[in-house]
């Protein structure tokens, strides 16, 4: 059985990616969770990813010996090894702009990402309303975002970017989560894809257990002292 090494759910970005595409989809998989305890090359979490992959970070989807890191791989091997899943979607043109938008979040949205780390279980709002007023560059951001998602479910109709759940939805999960969470302005359309993509069962599942992780990590939070 496929093997998902992740951080801890409710921090952890890019470990939601692969994680929320698993579950969504249907396809078997064993979680591996190590507790973020530092990022010190000598820390517990170090150590443990290491075994793993020469990178030292999450996540990493293991297949037998075959060790994949990455999330953008890791996406690209589940859709090579489960085509039935219709991980990316069918049509060619779709499927390019599809690999567009997940290349340009993996690369790109620097401000918002660096502005609203994601945090899952925490009410940011307050925060989120000042990062709005003094980050042009969050606002940037987020334009483009809504620009993105707005066009592409003008095109393909709905309810998710493609019509039907991709990757693409699985890689913006974690942006929908920062949106939410900060209480970032958004158009109602925007608000409601929100909504639809939370309430999808990989997704919901995986919010329901960062909820009941109970574990405040110092190190990652830059707006609270503690819950």
């Amino acid at each position: 059985m496929l093997k998902l090494y992740i951080g801890n759910k409710n921090y952890s970005s890019w470990s939601m990616r692969p994680w929320v595409l698993l579950k969504q989809a249907g396809i078997p998989f064993e979680e591996v969770k190590v507790r973020f305890d530092s990022f010190e090359p000598v820390s517990t979490f170090k150590q443990a990813i290491r075994s793993v992959t020469p990178v030292g970070k999450v996540p990493v989807l293991l297949d037998g010996d075959l060790a994949v890191w990455d999330t953008l791989a890791i996406a690209e091997y589940l859709a090579e090894q489960y085509p039935d899943k219709q991980l990316w979607p069918a049509d060619v043109k779709a499927r390019a702009r599809a690999r567009s938008i997940c290349a340009e979040m993996h690369s790109g949205f620097g401000a918002l990402r660096s502005a609203c780390p994601m945090n899952i279980e925490a009410d940011l709002s307050d925060t989120g309303r000042l990062i709005w007023r003094d980050k042009p560059a969050v606002r940037a951001d987020v334009a483009r975002i809504v620009a993105m998602w707005g066009e592409l479910l003008a095109s393909y109709k709905g309810p998710l970017l493609f019509g039907r759940f991709s990757i693409a939805d699985a890689y913006f999960a974690p942006v929908a989560m920062r949106l939410s969470r900060y209480a970032l302005p958004v158009p109602q359309e925007i608000s409601a894809y929100i909504e639809r993509l939370s309430a999808l069962p990989g997704v919901k599942a995986w919010v329901d257990d960062a909820l009941a992780e109970n574990d405040f990590r110092e190190f990652e939070e830059p707006y609270r002292l503690s819950r």
